[in-house]
């Protein structure tokens, strides 16, 4: 057995190491100077109580962009060092955000060992190569990201860190193949085991879903369907569940072999980036010959996020998880003995308001974050939540889901269609939105984000919007000017949340304008570093007459948009007089 010993390191510290909600993201070229990853690592362990490193199970993996491989390993030798009893480590560093979730939560090592947290190295949906981004981030033993108490604490000490522990001696694990690699050092017996990436994740899908009937959906020579992991870890799990356990045809998978640098591309699942997808869907811009599939979808480089499309059909994200929500009972057997509560982000649509007012369920609207949701479902207040930017999941783990939710819809589309995938015509993508529309109204929903504006003019522009709130008479009075045709504003405020599981309060979430008619408006200003500032306007127009609800989108938003503008002085604060994207 190969003996390793500790070696004592020292170091000074790196400015700029404050993970955000979703960990610490930096240029490769950033994570390779001498002993940047190792600051963090360290600091990490140090911010963690004693009983969480010592003696301890640690999961290392994540969505193999490039530099994950080197990553794995000085992870793995500092937690030898700091007296951690046992790494997991996912087959080729490949595990997905959700399945690490899973790991933690669900996995037994054969010596009835559990994790007590993770080590996540993901840059999510960002791209990645030797001049692109990485990530890392620390999960909890809840599988949930690390809460404000411990990454406040890991980023202090970033900022005095004088030393960190690595076993230089302990050899590099091989990754390429499952097994078990024992050693020993100081402090007694430290183990690696590389585990197949996928077998927990998938036990857990199939204990949640009716895979017999999804697999007769997708075997049906009526259907057809198509996923694009766009070369992110999506993929290995994709052909395990869509081939392996479906019987999916493989020329339904696009672009589902990982790669370090997502093949040039950029692993977000939209409109935009999805671009082979969307031409394949009829969605492009060129009109193909073939008749596209009847259901796609697409996931991002770590596999948390999600888009669904129909033929020829965009579902927004708002409308996807009021959709699941509403048929999660009848469709998923996870679900059968009804919903704990469902939420959402404030930014994300009320689409889901509208679903959990007409089924008398728990709702909950909470700041951008999955940690929120997570608060909630500890405390068994909600089984299905989701937010705007693709991201939707359930209490089955603390993560958003990107492949959850695409077993969810192919779940939904096999209980519409069990009876006439013989004979009739299929019940589509389309038909189930439209349905929904119908029954429920529709949220016209678009997104404008106003990139790299000068943070002082970003900040006055905020400011402004604050000073309008005083007073809803003379709020009214100004959009009255700008629009006849819009509804009054019933209330005005900035958004502030108290969790009602913990009783924290967060202050200043985004500035908010919500209309008699259901409409809202909402303003939220993210990053104000050297750069520049992002402004986001949220612009959702609320319509419950069934004769209306078939409008092109931008037509019907078109009234609310020039409020929006308008009523900000955005060209006057910004000098912009479009946006940088409209989602």
């Amino acid at each position: 057995m190969v003996v390793f010993t500790v070696t004592r390191k020292e170091t000074t510290p790196f400015d700029g190491q404050k993970p955000g909600t979703s960990g610490l993201r930096k240029k490769v070229t950033v994570f390779k100077q001498p002993h940047y990853l190792h600051n963090f690592v360290q600091s990490t362990f140090n911010a963690l109580p004693a009983d969480k490193v010592k003696g301890a199970t640690i999961v290392v993996s994540g969505d193999g962009r490039y530099f994950s491989k080197d990553a794995v390993q000085i992870i793995a030798k500092m937690a030898a060092a700091n007296g951690v009893r046992r790494v997991w480590i996912g087959k080729d560093s490949l595990l997905s955000t959700p399945a690490v979730s899973a790991v933690i939560r669900e996995r037994v090592g054969a010596d009835g060992s559990k994790a007590t947290g993770a080590f996540i190295l993901t840059a999510s949906h960002n791209p990645g190569g030797p001049h692109e981004d990485f990530g890392i981030k620390y999960n909890m033993e809840n599988g949930g990201p690390a809460p404000e108490a411990i990454t406040d604490k890991i980023y202090a000490n970033t900022t005095t860190i004088k030393e960190y522990f690595i076993a230089e001696d302990l050899p590099d694990i091989d990754i390429s193949v499952t097994s078990v690699s024992s050693f020993s050092g100081p402090e007694g017996p430290f183990d690696v085991d590389v585990f197949d990436s996928t077998t927990d994740y998938v036990k857990l899908m199939k204990s949640i879903f009716d895979f017999q009937s999804i697999q007769k959906l997708l075997v049906s020579p009526k259907f057809t369907f198509c996923y694009d992991a766009l070369h992110g870890v999506a993929g290995i799990y994709a052909k395990r569940i869509f081939i392996d356990e479906l019987g999916a045809n493989e020329s339904s998978l696009l672009n589902c072999t990982p790669k370090e640098d997502f093949g040039g591309g950029h692993p977000d699942p939209n409109l935009t980036y999805a671009k082979e997808l969307v031409e394949r869907m009829g969605l492009g811009k060129s009109s193909s010959k073939d008749e596209p599939p009847e259901f796609g979808a697409a996931a991002d480089g770590d596999a948390d996020r999600n888009m669904v499309l129909g033929k020829r059909f965009f579902v927004t994200p708002s409308d996807s998880v009021a959709i699941i929500a509403a048929n999660a009972v009848d469709a998923i057997p996870y679900f059968t003995s009804g919903l704990k509560g469902v939420a959402r982000s404030m930014p994300t649509s009320a689409a889901l308001d509208v679903v959990a007012q007409n089924l008398k369920l728990r709702f909950f609207e909470v700041p951008t974050g999955w940690k929120f949701f997570g608060n909630l479902m500890d405390a068994g207040m909600c089984s299905i939540c989701g937010e705007e930017s693709f991201g939707t999941g359930s209490d089955h783990i603390r993560e958003k889901d990107g492949i959850w939710a695409v077993l969810a819809w192919l779940s939904i589309l096999a209980f519409k269609n069990k009876d006439n995938l013989d004979g009739k015509k299929l019940i589509t993508v389309e038909d189930i939105v439209r349905g929904h529309w119908a029954t429920y109204g529709r949220h016209y929903y678009t997104r404008y984000d106003y990139e790299n504006v000068d943070a002082g003019g970003a900040k006055a522009l905020m400011a402004h919007l604050v000073n309008l709130q005083a007073s809803l008479p003379n709020l009214n009075k100004v959009i009255k000017e700008i629009r006849s045709d819009v509804s009054d504003a019933a209330q005005a405020d900035e958004f502030e949340y108290k969790d009602p599981v913990d009783g924290s309060i967060s202050k200043h979430q985004g500035i908010r304008f919500l209309f008699a008619d259901g409409s809202r408006l909402v303003y939220r200003l993210s990053g104000t570093g050297s750069v520049g500032a992002t402004i986001r306007v949220y612009i959702e127009q609320y319509e419950n007459d069934s004769t209306k609800t078939g409008r092109d989108s931008q037509e019907a938003l078109s009234p609310l948009v020039e409020v929006a503008i308008k009523l900000s002085k955005m060209e006057e604060f910004t000098g912009r007089s479009a946006p940088t994207v409209i989602t």
